[in-house]
């Protein structure tokens, strides 16, 4: 067990981040865990908070399993290993529900709120961990797309060494963790004393305090 909780791991984060303060970079954070992460170090470099929103599907008969992962503004990403569900209609239905859900989540946290744009910038895009990769993937192509930053940090409190080099060499990425637990990694629940649920609620406080 590596942090306490987010706001220990956020903390510690930030710390890593220090070069980063003061040269206009954007923090983004996935919601709903990665926000408390990215307010702490908002709070720490003085940069604006906003989100990008990723949705993950789970494999049908084992749901925490994910099997890919896409963005409010449609970036998909899928796990090759199985491509073959992704051409059923069930694949089809969860893919339009998450889109609903990535759609409620942008209303109910930053309402008409108008994001923030890191076009020729640093964009730091900060998660509680990461597993597979593949949302954070999403979120990089998102980022991409919508707005052209000059750099792409990725900021997690832990992620594995072999998703590490993966994001750095096909996402042209730079990653910075505190953390890089050895296979098997097992939940990203497993290295926090405290990983209780964020609520909408704690999310929509983050952001208006930020």
């Amino acid at each position: 067990m590596y942090f306490k909780d987010r706001v220990d791991a956020g903390k510690r984060l930030a710390g890593l981040l220090g070069q980063f303060k003061g040269k206009g970079s954007v923090i983004y954070a996935l919601p709903r865990g990665g926000v408390v992460i990215g307010a702490e170090i908002a709070k720490a470099l003085g940069a604006p908070l906003d989100l990008i929103i990723t949705r993950k599907i789970g494999h049908p008969n084992q749901p925490e399993l994910a099997i890919a992962a896409l963005s409010e503004d449609g970036h998909l990403i899928i796990d090759p290993d199985f491509e073959n569900l992704t051409h059923t209609s069930w694949f089809l239905e969860a893919v339009e529900k998450e889109k609903a859900e990535a759609k409620r989540r942008r209303e109910v946290y930053l309402g008409g709120r108008k994001p923030i744009s890191c076009l020729g910038k640093i964009a730091i895009l900060v998660d509680d961990g990461i597993a597979t990769g593949l949302t954070l993937k999403a979120a990089i192509q998102s980022l991409k797309y919508l707005y052209r930053p000059k750099k792409i940090v990725v900021a997690v409190p832990l992620a594995p060494l072999d998703i590490i080099r993966d994001l750095e060499k096909k996402e042209q990425v730079e990653v910075i963790t505190v953390e890089v637990p050895k296979r098997p990694f097992g939940a990203i629940g497993m290295y926090y004393q405290n990983f209780s649920e964020v609520s909408d609620e704690e999310v929509v406080n983050l952001l208006n305090f930020s």
